[in-house]
């Protein structure tokens, strides 16, 4: 009874009741998701954005103090990082790919994304042949990678100390939540679910026009189809929330960026589509080619409804119009029947696939000279203009209208 009264007990009870820092409830919610919005940052800034693929250059007390910071809240090795988010960009959808949701399958993905992102941290290639450019300094051998384990116990000391009991809770939101959120949802989702701005080679989707929940990273349609830009938004309607404090480095001079999303410019129609539209087309194709799926998803509702008008049955079309924009190889087999029906059923939609796919060949085809190649988009042109479809003629207008 008499330790039961001891001003230490009550200490001891107090702070394990209040910690060093008495804070409500919801001011403890709030600095929970500060210090998990630091770590996202972190990761789509440095390790991302600046070690994985080059998009811009940190000083060194901006890049130490995310490397800092990464270890004391995730245990994340930089070089395995790196490695296995350029193996993902190499290997994207196919069976090496260390977590597609299309190879390993989307509930794996979702639940066990940070188990298949360790299991790929084991392969010694993967790092070896991946993992070059990363930090290697005496930090990084003797602390940061020797260590990894050691900066999360240390932030668990630092939560319990300031939030009692409760910092427990606190710490186990802090490292579920890179797991969650990027091993999981980027990783699951956004090559599952969302929109497309672009027909990047791979399943890629943005979850929303909004990233700031994961720091941009929902914006990934847009990373797969520019991943060495430093900006993730494309669109006037879109925001990245890790471009904006890019920017913030940048008037600190603390960050230099390298390379933004290509813009397409635009001048007078050229007589004839050249060797420069062809150049303005490979350059732009990303851009250029939504441009075109955006024309054929408007032909599509003017061709619905004008089947509306003569009785005609849509259902045909509405069952396979989202997949008429798409690449020939990316149309699943279990719809490819439908797309044929959808063809048959409209001449002007039919002629529109054809075209679309004779004009992405302009950059696949490696065999054919530059010259005629030139001389192809030419023609293309030409059949665009007199197909009699609308939205092909403009399509070719602005086409001869591109420049670098």
């Amino acid at each position: 009874m008499v330790f039961s009264d001891s001003s230490f007990f009550n200490a001891a009870i107090d702070w394990l009741a209040y910690g060093m820092w008495d804070l409500h409830w919801w001011e403890i919610v709030l600095f929970t998701l500060a210090m998990t919005h630091i770590t996202m940052i972190s990761v789509t800034v440095f390790l991302h954005r600046h070690q994985a693929h080059r998009a811009l250059d940190l000083h060194p007390i901006a890049s130490h103090f995310f490397r800092f910071w990464l270890w004391l809240t995730t245990g994340q090795v930089t070089k395995e990082w790196a490695a296995i988010h350029r193996k993902h960009h190499a290997k994207c959808e196919q069976p090496e790919d260390p977590h597609s949701p299309h190879v390993h399958g989307i509930k794996t993905v979702l639940l066990q994304g940070y188990e298949l992102y360790r299991a790929e941290a084991k392969n010694k290639e993967t790092l070896a042949r991946f993992g070059h450019g990363t930090p290697n300094d005496w930090l990084e051998r003797q602390v940061y990678a020797r260590f990894s384990w050691m900066g999360v116990v240390l932030m668990l000391a630092i939560d319990i100390l300031l939030f009692g009991a409760a910092g427990l809770a606190v710490w186990a939101v802090q490292m579920a939540w890179t797991p969650v959120m990027a091993a999981g949802i980027i990783n699951g989702a956004a090559h599952y679910w969302g929109y497309r701005n672009f027909e990047a080679p791979d399943a890629s989707t943005n979850l929303s026009p909004w990233g700031i929940l994961i720091a941009g990273e929902e914006l990934h349609n847009n990373h797969h189809t520019y991943p060495t830009s430093a900006k993730l938004s494309v669109k006037s309607y879109e925001f990245d929330i890790g471009w904006f404090y890019i920017r913030a480095l940048q008037m600190l001079r603390l960050a230099r960026v390298k390379k933004t999303p290509p813009k397409a410019a635009f001048g007078a129609v050229r007589a004839v589509a050249d060797e420069k539209t062809l150049e303005a087309l490979i350059a732009n194709r990303y851009e250029l080619m939504a441009r075109y799926a955006k024309s054929m998803r408007q032909t599509v509702r003017l061709e619905m409804a004008a089947m509306r008008e003569r009785s005609a049955d849509v259902a045909v079309i509405r069952a396979a119009k989202r997949w008429m924009h798409r690449d020939v190889e990316k149309v699943p087999a279990a719809v490819a029947t439908e797309l044929a029906k959808a063809r048959a059923a409209s001449p002007m939609l039919d002629k529109m696939v054809t075209m679309r796919e004779e004009l992405r060949q302009m950059w696949l085809n490696t065999s054919v000279s530059r010259e005629q190649l030139a001389n192809d988009l030419h023609g293309w042109c030409l059949r665009a203009e007199a197909s009699g479809i609308a939205a092909l003629h403009d399509f070719s207008l602005k086409l001869r209208a591109a420049r670098v």
